[in-house]
């Protein structure tokens, strides 16, 4: 296994450093005005956007499907220390058009979109023209099955009618959001069907008549400029032409964006986790107690080591699930898919609270990025999938290789008998 990325891609990062480090890191400031104002900067983005497309730096993510799309077309393995590089500002993902939930809902349109829809929704996306949002989650069940969805697509004339409620649906509020991806039960809630091949995804536009996005909602008290929002559906008109692919495949589509986007996200993760390390490392230098640095005392010196450790460990399950997605695809790496959301949240929570403790009560409040990528990391704990279920996958898994190979450890079990 060679984890090493290419020489293409390491002249990338170092171009996508010099971006983050001139353009990026200066606007900030201004970023958080606005952010705090509860209001999207499009124009401090836009600008940025357009700068970043002039340099190459556009679409890194974008898989090799189609040559005629603007990108990069690089390998997952060489755009995990991009998306590393990119994720240490939350918001930088987006100028360089890489950002949830545009990267995943880009690659299902690749994959299943007609030509029609590719011209109306994927060309747009591609060009940075325009964001979009996925709509599975549901308050009233629980969307780590998303079998039991209750979002319901029912038969009217030639199309559909849509109805159903949606929440924490990333990006709804963006300024530049112009479709969802919505994944609804075919038929009435409850219906009789195939538990996995009930359900379809259409493409509805976010001024449809009868879809409202009825509040922003915060995470631990931030409210997102561009939204984690609370969609209602009512008597939606959907036509034939919106339905993306099959009907009744739409969690089979919804599974086949899930792959590379935990890459991608756990990769961001990282990203964070490092910087989090710099200033812990930082603070822990210059900050005095008790007559000594706070570098000096033990237990500060546990803490940078095990997140040294922890962090080393986890790039090296994301590599390799990035190496085996390229080499073998995405159904073959879904147990190291899984390991990786499940590995890059909880580091986050445990590197971020131990920055937090060195820097005291300032990590607490604006004056660092901590507090705030603290809460994004217990977050995704549940996004994707809570912890449970990947625990519950990667447990299964092992234990189907344990029967199939019972009786293969006897031999050991009667020499320790004696």
């Amino acid at each position: 296994m060679d984890f090493a990325p290419s020489a293409r891609a390491l002249e990338l990062d170092a171009r996508l450093r010099r971006f983050m480090d001139d353009l990026i890191l200066p606007s900030l400031a201004e970023w958080q005005r606005w952010d705090e104002a509860g209001v999207y900067p499009l124009d401090l983005v836009e600008p940025l956007k357009a700068q970043a497309r002039e340099l190459g730096l556009w679409n890194l993510f974008l898989p090799s499907l189609r040559p005629d799309q603007p990108g990069t077309r690089l390998d997952l393995v060489d755009y995990v220390p991009l998306a590393e590089t990119m994720g240490r500002v939350p918001w930088a993902a987006e100028v360089f058009n890489c950002s949830a939930p545009d990267s995943g809902n880009i690659e299902l349109l690749q994959l299943f979109a007609s030509p029609a829809q590719r011209e109306r929704w994927l060309d747009p996306l591609l060009r940075g023209e325009i964001r979009s949002c996925f709509a599975m989650s549901e308050p009233d069940t629980a969307s780590s099955d998303p079998t039991q969805l209750q979002a319901t697509l029912s038969p009217d004339g030639e199309g559909w009618r849509l109805n159903g409620r949606k929440w924490f649906i990333t990006g709804a509020a963006h300024p530049l959001c112009r479709v969802a991806l919505v994944l609804a039960r075919n038929g009435e809630a409850g219906a009789d069907s195939d538990a996995h091949r009930g359900h379809s995804i259409v493409l509805v536009p976010m001024d449809a008549p009868g879809l409202v996005v009825e509040r922003n909602i915060p995470i631990f008290d931030h409210r997102a400029p561009e939204g984690h929002c609370e969609i209602v559906l009512r008597n939606v008109a959907v036509a034939r032409a919106d339905l993306l692919g099959v009907p009744g495949e739409g969690f089979a589509m919804a599974q086949a964006r899930l792959g590379p986007g935990r890459v991608h996200h756990a990769a961001r993760s990282i990203g964070q986790c490092e910087l989090a390390l710099e200033l812990m490392c930082e603070r822990a230098l210059e900050r005095r107690a008790f007559g000594s640095r706070l570098g000096d005392f033990a237990n500060v010196q546990d803490w940078i080591a095990e997140s040294r450790l922890e962090i080393d460990q986890a790039r090296l399950l994301v590599q390799h699930a990035a190496w085996k997605i390229d080499r073998e695809g995405q159904a073959a790496a879904r147990l190291e898919a899984s390991a990786i959301k499940l590995v890059a949240s909880r580091l986050q929570t445990r590197v971020l609270d131990r920055a937090i403790q060195v820097f005291g009560a300032m990590g607490l409040g604006p004056d660092t990025p901590l507090a705030r990528l603290y809460g994004w990391g217990r977050a995704l704990r549940f996004l994707d999938g809570p912890d449970e279920v990947h625990l519950r996958t990667l447990a299964r898994a092992e234990l189907r290789r344990a029967k199939m190979a019972r009786g293969a450890n006897s031999a050991f079990l009667r020499r320790a008998r004696g």
